[in-house]
């Protein structure tokens, strides 16, 4: 599955001496033909619980610039963005960033709400609003009801496109919510943007696996997006 993507975000990697994650890329560079890296953020949590994000990317597709992680001070995030710039010659958006989020989804409507804040630190820090801001927001179901979307300023945001419906499943399991998304933001980023290529990875169809096996790989299916070549 990873071997299919030029980048890809992990989320609830807990391994803070990255043993797991070296023997991912380990095993990663062994069966593909492109060599691969990763980015990682320190362990990121409110309590003893604590979760880190990754990045695997292509050395060859994808450079990463700077990144660092939004100022939680308020405390607003469970797992504050660990905010990556990145930039591809392949693509017709030169330079972009990348916003992970796995909310809490106790509190997912003021999270998702608050990368609208996030959005505009990155502008000023960076000066740049091609922004795809992605992960597990739990933005579904009983989190996040149709009724709480208008509370949420980045859905309202005219610059940003949710790619993924909310008539999408993220999940393996039995619910049917769309808990994991991808928003572009920026003219740039959403005019790059391959038309109708944002979907959901449904590994367990793919791959004919039965529930169990599935599940064994993850409870939520990835979801993914293609920019257009340059």
């Amino acid at each position: 599955i990873v071997s299919e993507y030029d980048i890809i975000l992990v989320q609830e990697v807990r391994d803070t001496d990255l043993s797991a994650v070296q023997k991912l890329m380990d095993q990663l560079n062994s069966v593909s033909p492109h060599p691969y890296s990763f980015l990682v953020s320190k362990p990121l949590g409110q309590s003893t619980y604590k979760e880190q994000y990754l990045f695997i990317y292509r050395l060859d597709m994808v450079s990463v610039l700077e990144s660092y992680y939004y100022d939680n001070s308020g405390a607003v995030f469970s797992r504050e963005p660990f905010i990556a710039k990145v930039s591809s010659p392949y693509t017709q958006v030169e330079e972009f960033v990348l916003v992970p989020l796995h909310a809490n989804p106790n509190n997912a409507v003021a999270e998702i709400d608050a990368l609208y804040d996030v959005y505009t630190d990155v502008i000023s820090q960076w000066a740049t609003s091609d922004v795809l801001f992605l992960g597990d927001f739990n933005a579904a179901c009983s989190y996040v009801p149709s009724s709480a979307w208008s509370a949420i300023r980045l859905r309202a945001l005219e610059a940003c496109e949710w790619l993924i419906p909310d008539s999408a499943d993220t999940t393996v399991t039995l619910t049917n919510c769309a808990y994991d998304r991808i928003v572009a933001c920026g003219s740039a980023l959403t005019s790059a943007v391959e038309p109708s290529s944002a979907t959901v990875n449904n590994f367990q169809e793919i791959f004919q696996l039965q529930y169990k096996d599935a599940l064994a790989v993850s409870d939520h299916f990835p979801v993914e997006v293609t920019l257009k070549a340059r």
